[in-house]
């Protein structure tokens, strides 16, 4: 099969890192988040996928300039104005010729799904839609989807108070969809998958849904990212090395990703942490549950903690005591 991968929004909850990138360029373990992505699609056997593209798309077309990631082919699919989801599905399904069976995911869900077996409960229910399901504690900021006993959807209830909630499995973000669905979607001008198609869908009732049970997280947050890029070495996820082989750690890194030419000086500390690559960590600072953005310099003596998060390119002076912040501020 193909796959619509989506990747055009602009990433405003990861500011000020998504201010020069957008957010699937981002690493994750010292990789572009779009590249794990595709390449959790290639291991289950895509070999097409096409980008729908709105912010940013240079970076994308710039970063792979042969039209290959992760083992995957490559089409772009630029919308000349936002089209919200479903109008992103559209256009880039059109884009790319998709007149079968085809896969949707959101390029900023991490999962070790199993899309196989998604796949094969898609044609056993004869569906004309399914929905991956994941078990949250809060479902208030997702949507959320019942579902009778045979998986068949039978409402799609976007961020409903918690309380009100009728289920804890909310939409994963992967889809396996008939080209029928395209029919269903305006032509022109923005609209909403999870507020109009899915739940016309469900009225027909056409749409199906599965718990995929497996590891999930959408990176689209700074605590979200930050633990994204953590399980990839607490055991969590398949572990991989924490600090790039070309870093420079002069002072104590635990439980962190530190990139490529990044800089920890003597008597640092580096905990919790992403420090991005050519970072500089000056000597005697204490960086713990935060992210620094790429080429950022954090001053000597300097406190970042409680999810801090430095963009690119940004100083924070020696001495400095930083709790929650954001630097640049935007606000």
């Amino acid at each position: 099969m193909q796959a619509v991968v989506l990747v055009g929004g602009f990433g405003t909850r990861l500011r000020p890192l998504t201010l020069t990138a957008p957010k699937q360029m981002l690493p994750v373990g010292n990789r572009p988040m779009i590249e794990r992505v595709l390449e959790h699609l290639a291991a289950h056997g895509v070999e097409r996928a096409v980008l729908s593209l709105g912010y940013r798309p240079d970076a994308f077309q710039d970063a792979y300039p042969s039209d290959r990631c992760a083992g995957v082919t490559l089409r772009y699919a630029i919308e000349p104005q936002p089209l919200d989801t479903a109008g992103a599905i559209r256009f880039a399904a059109l884009h790319a010729s998709i007149g079968e069976r085809f896969l949707v995911v959101n390029g900023d869900v991490l999962t070790d799904l199993d899309i196989g077996g998604l796949v094969a409960f898609h044609d056993a229910a004869g569906a004309e839609g399914t929905i991956a399901l994941h078990r949250v504690e809060d479902p208030s900021a997702f949507g959320v989807v019942p579902t009778e006993a045979d998986g068949r959807v039978s409402a799609f209830i976007e961020k409903p108070p918690r309380d009100e909630a009728p289920t804890d499995l909310i939409n994963a973000g992967t889809y396996v969809l008939e080209p029928s669905v395209l029919e269903r979607i305006a032509p022109t001008g923005p609209v909403n998958v999870e507020r109009v198609t899915f739940p016309a869908m469900a009225t027909d009732r056409t749409l199906f849904a599965l718990d995929g049970d497996a590891y999930w997280i959408d990176a689209g947050t700074p605590a979200t990212y930050l633990a994204a890029n953590l399980d990839l070495i607490n055991g969590r996820r398949a572990t991989e090395p924490g600090v790039h082989p070309d870093a420079k750690v002069d002072g104590a890194v635990a439980g962190s990703v530190v990139g490529a030419g990044a800089q920890i000086g003597a008597g640092a500390t580096v905990s919790a942490s992403v420090v991005f690559p050519r970072a500089v960590i000056g000597p005697g600072a204490f960086v713990r549950d935060a992210i620094i953005g790429a080429r950022a310099s954090i001053g000597a003596g300097a406190v970042l903690d409680e999810g801090t998060v430095v963009g690119d390119d940004a100083v924070v002076p020696p001495d400095a005591q930083l709790s929650g912040a954001r630097v640049p501020d935007e606000t």
